[in-house]
């Protein structure tokens, strides 16, 4: 298992993307792995292979080729430098749980782990898969997706599925008259909505997860509708279920 526990420097997150990045280890397909901290073969089970597995095919051939690097801390980093990884907990409010270094043909998702909870670190993977997928889908997937979003403003449909989303689409909202009309305000939201959507999609055919709910929860049918557009975008691999009647039928 690689492991660079006698070297206790701080590095930025693109320098240690690139300073390890011959040392990878594949897992298969667009995916490697390396560890700054010394990871049980149970646990990378979790934070490995699991979320992985449970990624839909058509995900994974829109990815570039990703590296996965498991460090104890993240140190969000101020205007003269990027994130940090550190070895020695920052103060609680400059911690990270996640953070990503991308280039052209590659990604770089750095996870801190040490003192984090599993099931937060799969809702952050598959938020940097989910950021990845709407960088790159074809513009017909977006299209698919917006025209949702777009009756969905049209019908006023309250709510978001994520913080991020819910304010930007609060600042559509006040801001914009013609709220289904393209602009920035427009593409701003709906890209975040996208993002979002397919966080929580790609986290439900991994784990059991409840749908947060509070003043910002939008209703189940509309909820539902996005998930079937995603279903049928990026179908679950087999063995995988999304929605209850899947279940039901396994």
């Amino acid at each position: 298992m690689p492991s660079t526990e006698t070297e206790r420097s701080r590095l930025t997150i693109e320098e240690i993307a690139n300073r390890f990045r011959g040392e990878m280890v594949p897992l298969g397909g667009k995916f490697s792995y390396f560890t700054a901290m010394p990871v049980a073969e149970e646990d990378l089970k979790q934070y490995l292979e699991e979320p992985i597995a449970a990624l839909p095919i058509a995900i994974s051939e829109i990815l570039p080729q990703v590296g996965l690097l498991l460090v104890p801390y993240i140190e969000k980093g101020n205007h003269k430098g990027g994130d940090m990884v550190s070895f020695d907990k920052p103060p609680e409010n400059r911690q990270m749980v996640a953070s990503r270094f991308i280039s052209d043909d590659s990604a770089a998702l750095i996870f801190a782990i040490k003192d984090e909870d599993v099931s937060d670190y799969h809702y952050s993977f598959y938020n940097a898969i989910a950021s990845l997928v709407v960088r790159r889908c074809p513009p017909d997937m977006h299209e698919n997706y917006f025209r949702v979003l777009r009756e969905e403003l049209k019908s006023e449909v309250h709510g978001e599925v994520d913080e991020k989303s819910w304010h930007l689409k609060q600042g559509l909202l006040r801001r914009q008259t013609n709220i289904r009309r393209e602009t920035k305000l427009f593409r701003d939201y709906a890209g975040q909505s996208f993002e979002d959507t397919l966080t929580l999609y790609l986290h439900g055919i991994c784990c059991d997860i409840d749908v947060e709910t509070g003043p910002r929860q939008m209703p189940s049918r509309h909820l539902r509708k996005r998930l079937d557009l995603l279903h049928s975008l990026f179908p679950p691999p087999e063995g995988y279920a999304v929605f209850p009647e899947e279940l039901k039928r396994k």
